[in-house]
Formats: C-alpha cells, structure tokens, sequence
C-alpha cells in the first residue's frame, strides 16, 4: 500500500510554551528499564537516566543527515555506556546518502532531514520485506545563516536578500538591499563568499524550502537536497561548512544551529515581518516548531513546516531530522536495539540531551506519538 502524504493533515495540540519548557526538562526514566547509564562525557545528564537496553544489545549501522550528528554523538556515548554490547556506528555524508543506502538494505537506520519521497517509499519496499519505510521526527533544530564579517555582529537578513545572497545576485556586503535591513552597520566594501553543501542534504532542502516560501519569488529553483544556486563555493557536510566559514573572512554559509554554536560562529536574525527581527534560538525555533502539523499517516509521522511565519519570536529556518526505519521487515538481529535506541532518542532524557547541544526538545504530544509507534515496528 503506498504511503499517502495528502490526506489527513493533524496539528500537533502544543502551546508554544509548552514546548519552550521542555527546554529545561528533567531528565526522567521510563517504564520497564533494565539498565542505568553511568559514566560521564558529553551525554551529561542523559547518562545518570535509566535506558532500557533490550533482550540482546548489539551493533546498530547508520548514515546520513549531517545536522544531527551533534545529537547522534550524545545520544550514542549514552546508549553505549548503559549498554554493555551495543553500538552504534553513525557516518554523515549528508541525507541522500543515508536514504541511498537505507533503501540499499547496508543500516539499520537513515538520518534525514527531508521526509521520504513517495519514489523513496516505494524503493524502500525492496529491503522492508512486508512493509516501508516511514518518517520518525527524532531531532528538531534550526538552520542559523552564520556568517565570519569583520565589524558586524548583530547582521539581519530577511527571506529575498538571503536567496539573492546565495544566488550570486547579490554579491557585495554593503549592497543597499543589505543595508536597508542593518542601518548603522559598518558594512564592508568586500565581495560576499558564500559556501552552500557539496552533499545532497536536508539542510539545503528545508533552505530552498523557506526560500521559495519566504524569498518573494527572488529563488527559482525547486526546493531540493541538491544545490541549485549560481556561484559560490561548496564544502562537505554541516562541520564542512561550518570550518570554511570558521577560517574564510566575509563568508556567510548555512548549518544547523549546534554547528554554529560549537564554532562560535554569529548568526543572522531574520526579519520575517514581525515587529522585530527573529534571532536565531532555540526557543523562537520552538514558538514555529509548536505549530507544525503531522502529514504521514499510520506508522509514518512526517511534518508539515511554516517557513513562512510572521508570528512574533518565531524563527522560520526550521529543520527537523527523521530517523527512517522499516515498519515491517526490520532485521531480526538488529531489531531489538533498534527499537531500544529509538526509545531512549525520544525519552525526556534523550531529548534533553540533545536541548543542551541547541537542539530544540520535541513536544510531548509528538514524544507521545513515537512512543507508540516504536514498539509496532517488526
């Protein structure tokens, strides 16, 4: 049966601070845990909570967005230390190559900051023997525009400068366009050097997607893993591109918000057409998150974003990853830890880990979701 991604749209029931306050959550167990984390690290409170560890812990493969590979870190030092045996073995290399080689039957899991294209579903039916794969929302973050500019610190973009930017239709820091959104500004007469992914990625989907919703029709390319615009110059993955912008001056780039946070990198707030320009955090990404809507339907919790917001404190670059699996026809051997690694991903410890590296913490009626549906998967 084919996956069905237009009908039945549901809105997640959350206030916006509801969601903020998860931010500060403490860390909780769950029901039915056989094993408590110990150790310490970069999993930091996560460690103390207890992870069920399954029948049989054993080694998990995995591949693909390069935006949740801060989260994969926590949360895998985590899962390995409470469990004795278990492993997982996590590469980037972006989100087309994760669902290339999920659909391939070589991981367990895919990352991917796009959800499954109904031709991707149907490939899928090839290694999910007796089902599909399906969307699993696991990490919510933000793509922050981070830019190395001498003399500015508080830059402001709004959706068609940003797109003529990395369209090479803008081309100079102190461009009149540039200015009219930072008066005052010590702007320099130097030519702008972008940098866009080299990989197919989902941050440069969900991009192109606030572009051709935000960007006043100033991009016009389709919304796409793959790089479209003119010019610029390309690196590999989120870390790829952090470090050009890192060591290269008058650049601007594109990564997800951890990214820039662990390279002390400034970001841009965007002006939407609220009252004020929008800085990007985690908590204004919440006040957007709040609002999106589930799309999939059954096992499948693909989510609907507006990149388009105008609403006060609400960051429009969002970027949600899903960890793609099988919903029948998982491998036997591996099952069990997949299922208990899934489970701990979307615990409140989990996610609270992930809230500490910049992450934006799921909402509980989305956390409530996946809690059911994990334990389906067969």
């Amino acid at each position: 049966m084919k996956l069905q991604r237009n009908g039945r749209t549901k809105a997640l029931a959350i206030g916006a601070m509801a969601l903020v306050s998860s931010l500060s959550l403490a860390a909780c167990g769950s029901d039915n845990n056989n094993t408590t984390a110990g150790g310490s690290g970069s999993s930091g409170s996560a460690a103390a909570a207890p992870i069920n560890c399954g029948s049989k812990p054993t080694a998990l493969l995995a591949a693909g967005s390069t935006a949740q590979g801060n989260a994969v870190d926590v949360w895998k030092t985590a899962f390995g230390a409470a469990c004795s045996g278990a492993t997982v073995n996590y590469s980037g290399g972006g989100s087309g190559a994760g669902v290339q080689q999920f659909n391939q039957g070589k991981i367990q899991f895919a990352g991917s900051d796009s959800a499954l294209k109904p031709a991707e579903v149907e490939a899928s039916k090839a290694v999910c023997t007796g089902g599909q794969g399906i969307d699993l929302p696991m990490a919510a973050g933000l793509i922050s525009l981070v830019y190395n500019v001498d003399g500015v610190d508080n830059l402001v973009l709004d959706g068609p400068t940003a797109a003529k930017i990395f369209d090479s239709q803008i081309t100079k820091w102190n461009d009149p366009a540039i200015a009219a959104l930072n008066p005052g500004a010590k702007l320099p007469d130097a030519d702008i050097q972008s940098f866009h992914r080299s990989d197919d990625s989902g941050t440069t989907d969900n991009l192109t997607h606030y572009f051709a919703a935000a960007g006043g029709g100033a991009w016009s390319y389709p919304a796409a893993k793959t790089w479209a615009g003119k010019g610029g110059q390309s690196a590999n993955g989120s870390a790829g591109v952090a470090a050009q912008i890192k060591q290269v001056k008058n650049s601007i780039g594109y990564v997800e918000l951890s990214f820039a946070q662990t390279n002390s990198l400034k970001s841009a707030a965007i002006n939407t057409g609220a009252s004020k320009p929008v800085a990007a955090t985690a908590e204004n990404a919440a006040n957007t998150f709040a609002k999106a809507k589930i799309t999939g339907t059954g096992s499948d919790l693909s989510l609907k974003l507006d990149y388009a917001t105008k609403e006060e404190n609400s960051y429009p670059l969002l970027l949600v990853t899903y960890e793609i699996v099988c919903d029948k026809g998982n491998k036997a051997d591996t099952l069990d830890t997949l299922k208990a690694f899934l489970t701990y991903t979307a615990s409140d410890a989990g996610q609270k880990a992930i809230g500490e590296k910049g992450y934006v913490p799921l909402p509980k009626e989305l956390t409530d979701k996946l809690n059911a549906v994990i334990p389906t998967l067969a």
